[in-house]
């Protein structure tokens, strides 16, 4: 029997609070659980503006902006993230967003993903022919180090024994309650309308 239960697992484990799947939130060491949902990601291109108050903000574009269309999303109150060595605007990076069951959490998430090999090793594997059908098995992300420094690893696995049910039922009742990912582009709750 573990000693942690579900609910403190979620709690300590980083990454997978709210609706979203972070990558970059996972602690070193640590991996997460998770299904995917659809096999047609939402494809864009993001950038991180800035308020004077320091809070930070994603824009998101469906094509690769150029640097008047970001300022223009922005406006007056937003302004564009500066790279690490805070010479330049960092650029807008091609991401996906895709709706996943995250174990852990037992929930539907929206797992971003603009890591290249986290993008490219899940390309590699849907190309696999034991794979063709993605949505057939689990997948585990795993993390080792912090900044600059980090590697990520992803594999697939067999179906969790027993969690379809469970799957099926989260993946309906976010659809029922108004699930659209494409609200991610508007800046809007995809998990509702407002």
């Amino acid at each position: 029997m573990p000693f942690l239960s579900q609910k403190a697992v979620s709690a300590v484990a980083g990454g997978t609070g709210g609706g979203y799947l972070n990558p970059s939130k996972i602690q070193s060491g640590s991996s997460v659980r998770f299904a995917l949902l659809s096999d047609q990601p939402l494809e864009f291109y993001e950038c991180w503006g800035e308020a004077d108050d320091g809070s930070l903000k994603p824009f998101r574009f469906s094509e690769d902006p150029k640097s008047d269309d970001i300022e223009a999303e922005m406006g007056p109150d937003y302004t564009r993230r500066q790279n690490r060595d805070g010479t330049a605007p960092e650029p807008a990076k091609f991401a996906l967003a895709v709706p996943v069951y995250n174990f852990e959490t037992e929930a539907v998430q929206i797992m971003q993903l603009s890591q290249k090999s986290i993008i490219r090793e899940l390309d590699g594997i849907s190309q696999m022919e034991d794979y063709a059908n993605l949505l057939e098995h689990d997948f585990v992300l795993g993390k080792e180090g912090n900044g600059l420094n980090t590697e990520y690893s992803l594999r697939p696995v067999p179906r969790k024994k027993g969690s379809e049910k469970a799957i099926g039922g989260a993946w309906t009742e976010a659809q029922e309650s108004g699930f659209d990912i494409g609200r991610l582009l508007t800046g809007e709750n995809p998990f509702k309308a407002d």
